[in-house]
């Protein structure tokens, strides 16, 4: 399967969401530096779209990723997440500045949300999305589509470094008893 724009694929199948746009409405009311949603966010959407299911799968959490590093504190992010979850109950939210996850990763230090997302270990979650002032959707992808589109999982080059954690990680989430066209890397 190959897609000429992914960008608008991703874009579309998230304006048909209500509950996509609402999430990136509320995140985008924050005013968070460099943020975007994440991960299974916007994975998730794409691969039940591209599956044609018509109820989405349900999410573990909601991944808003920002870089500030002028307070990298842990407290800040769960200050963060109470606000979310007050502004819109029910959804579970996870809030993660980019600017001290590398700590965590054991990385060198990310210079921003697009460059930390280069660190994750599989390619089709390496995909985040920003809501902007003119409500179009601006797409981070900085391993590219292709693999997303293609349900492929494969390893980023972090994920090389890390087999270990990648193959652990791909096991425990098990997609393909989800997404059964799903092609896995391992």
């Amino acid at each position: 399967m190959h897609f000429t724009q992914p960008d608008l694929l991703v874009e579309s199948v998230l304006k048909k969401s209500a509950f996509h746009i609402q999430c990136l409405e509320t995140a985008r009311d924050f005013l968070l530096p460099d943020w975007a949603i994440g991960a299974g966010f916007v994975r998730n959407v794409v691969w039940d779209h591209l599956h044609g299911f018509e109820t989405m799968t349900p999410l573990q959490d909601v991944d808003v990723l920002y870089f500030d590093p002028d307070d990298i504190s842990k407290d800040r992010e769960t200050d963060l997440e109470k606000q979310f979850q007050k502004a819109m109950p029910g959804v579970p939210w996870s809030v993660r500045n980019q600017a001290r996850m590398h700590l965590r990763n054991g990385d060198k230090p990310y210079k921003g949300t697009e460059d930390a997302l280069r660190f994750w270990l599989e390619t089709p979650t390496c995909v985040a999305v920003r809501l902007n002032r003119d409500d179009t959707i601006s797409v981070i992808a900085p391993h590219g589509f292709e693999d997303l589109m293609s349900m492929r999982v494969r390893p980023t080059p972090s994920g090389k470094a890390k087999f270990d954690h990648y193959t652990n990680r791909v096991q425990a989430k098990n997609w393909g008893a989800i997404w059964p066209n799903l092609e896995v890397d391992l």
